[in-house]
């Protein structure tokens, strides 16, 4: 068992120690009398006040210094006779009188340590002082230099093994990290380092964890840092941050630097508004400069990972400095099982466990989407205290990653579940009933996220082509449930209104992005290149005002037609929906070989 060892905090010890010795000094000085405002006094004057029995308290004798303290809270001291006794001075009736209390006469070395101590605690606090001052001007001298981290070899290391799919990448990869070991055999064909790989992937697709296996295989010191750490407030703090890294990497080449969410530093220039003179552009020219200037034949390999490639400097992209560009596509079938062998090497699974189907249930997932559901099986099957993950925490983990949690807290009434029951086998029968739809998978009226129910469905294959009869099919699904509350209620709700919304958005992407309406084979709205503008101002208008009101007469003929359809499909098997939702009003869940039972 590793035991943490708690390092205390410097700082927090000095002051510590200050603070004791300042109590120690005000002690010192409160018990010792010489640091006490006091009165001198002759001898004689001591005896007429023991004869008027005027002190108080007990009388002090440390050597030849005698002090007392009046009855008024006075202090006074004198002085008696060297080498004489308190006893032979004063008679038998003035000692009866007062309380003698004798005490060693103060050395030198103690009064010495009594003068020490303030002049100790100054020279701590200017020695504390100092020391916090060299150690801002420490971080001041450092505020330039790079943050970039080298892989350590000796911990733990990824390799090309414990990353599945992405075949493509990896081979473009290994090939690097080929050339790293054995620069002689591409030398010898007249072969040159590619000096920049660019890692073009959506989130969370396995980019850095690519990243880390070609550190794990390469036998070469491998720099990582992310691109927001080169910006800061003050202008060339970036490019100064950018010199050290590669004046490091020259140091230790040959080797690899690699460079997370390139985009933060490598946007385009010139898309803002003030000039080309700000912080991020000055550190993308220094980058530009480092990766191919004056100086060449620096074997110094710059891996770059973004997932919007689209906003890069072209600059950047230009043969000589990113040569490889790797895409890393979201995982098939076959990638997806793969993906969850790997992340359930180190996990105890059940025998006969079918990942395979776990696989075919979540197309368009990415890695890091599968990593999280064998966690969240992991994270089921210990909250139920069972030994090993089923099947059912995988389908269950699934459910929750895709469509969230379920919400069984959230109360509906009874009129509010009926509705709902009927709005989802509305989108359901009449997704089942047109061909080009996808298979149901399943329907359910408890709550997930934010809504009240859910009709999943899920594609046979995956598919990289959708044809017109594709996104025909889809409007009458989405517009299933809306005809169904139209049709058994009298009148729609709210309930429609996402189905609506993502009905517009197809149909508005078929006329102004895919050709697929009469208007012609033409992309009416083009995306503008300034990045600066946001999203909302991102799209410009290359059409007329006649041509605008063409495409949305077009948007709301592929959705009224979409509408006709599906009312004739509901009205046709209006008892069939009927039956199907009476039923899930009572079981809450219907599967897919539930449903189809319907039809069978």
């Amino acid at each position: 068992m590793n035991s943490k060892v708690k390092v205390p905090n410097k700082r927090n010890s000095f002051l510590t120690l200050i603070v004791i010795a300042l109590i120690l000094a005000g002690y010192f000085a409160y018990t010792n009398p010489t640091f006490t405002e006091t009165e001198k006094v002759s001898f004689t004057e001591f005896r007429q006040n023991i004869a008027k029995s005027e002190i108080s308290g007990s009388v002090l004798i440390q050597g030849d210094k005698v002090s007392f303290k009046t009855k008024d809270k006075k202090s006074y001291y004198t002085y008696k006779e060297p080498n004489s006794s308190v006893y032979e001075i004063l008679n038998d009736k003035e000692i009866a009188k007062i309380n003698l209390e004798v005490k060693p006469e103060n050395t030198f070395y103690s009064d010495l340590m009594f003068a020490a101590i303030p002049v100790v605690l100054i020279v701590l606090f200017f020695l504390f002082m100092f020391r916090q001052a060299q150690s801002s001007n420490s971080q001041a001298m450092s505020f330039g230099k790079s943050n970039a981290k080298m892989h350590d070899k000796t911990k733990e290391k990824t390799s090309f093994k414990d990353v599945a799919g992405a075949t493509e990448a990896k081979q473009e990869l290994e090939e690097i990290v080929d050339f790293l070991k054995y620069p002689n055999k591409y030398s010898k064909m007249g072969a040159k380092i590619p000096k920049g790989v660019l890692l073009i992937g959506a989130p969370g697709t396995g980019k850095t964890l690519l990243a880390r296996a070609v550190a794990g295989e390469a036998d070469v010191p491998f720099f990582a840092i992310s691109g927001s750490e080169f910006v800061e407030m003050f202008v060339g703090v970036g490019a100064s941050r950018v010199r050290d890294l590669f004046k490091k990497a020259k140091r230790n080449s040959p080797c690899i630097i690699f460079i997370d969410e390139i985009d933060a530093v490598g946007r385009q220039r010139g898309a803002g508004m003030g000039g080309g003179h700000d912080e991020r552009e000055q550190t993308l020219n220094q980058i530009l400069t480092e990766m191919d200037g004056f100086e060449q034949g620096t074997s110094v390999i710059v891996m770059a990972a973004t997932n919007r490639p689209d906003v890069l400097d072209p600059a950047l992209l230009r043969p000589g400095r990113f040569d490889r560009r790797v895409v890393v596509d979201k995982p098939d079938i076959k990638d997806r099982s793969a993906i969850l062998a790997v992340h359930g090497r180190n996990k105890p699974l059940e025998k006969g466990i079918k990942l395979e189907k776990i696989a075919r249930q979540t197309p368009g997932f990415t890695g890091a989407d599968l990593e999280n559901i064998m966690n969240e099986a992991a994270i089921l099957a210990a909250k139920n205290d069972a030994k090993k993950i089923t099947q059912h925490d995988l389908e269950m983990s699934v459910e929750k990653v895709a469509l969230g949690p379920e919400k069984k807290s959230r109360v509906l009434s009874p009129e509010e579940r009926k509705i709902t029951s009927y709005h989802e086998v509305g989108h359901a029968l009449v997704g089942h009933l047109i061909p080009s739809c996808d298979p149901v998978h399943k329907i359910s009226i408890i709550s997930r996220g934010q809504a009240l129910g859910v009709t999943w469905y899920l594609p046979e294959e995956d598919r990289h082509l959708y044809a017109k009869s594709k996104f025909e099919g889809e409007l009458c699904s989405l517009l299933g449930g809306y005809v169904a509350e139209e049709i058994f209620f009298g009148e729609v709700t709210t309930g429609a209104s996402s189905d609506l919304e993502r009905a517009s958005g197809i149909a508005r992407r078929m006329v102004t992005e895919f050709g697929m309406s009469d208007l012609g084979p033409v992309v009416f709205g083009e995306k503008n290149k300034e990045v600066f503008l946001g999203r909302d101002f991102g799209h410009a208008k290359n059409y007329s005002e006649d041509m605008a009101s063409k495409i949305d007469a077009k948007i709301s003929e592929f959705v009224n037609e979409a509408y006709e359809k599906t009312k004739a499909i509901v009205i046709k098997n209006k008892p069939k929906l009927a039956e199907i939702a009476e039923d899930l009003l009572v079981k809450e869940n219907i599967s897919r070989d539930e449903f189809l039972a319907y039809f069978n």
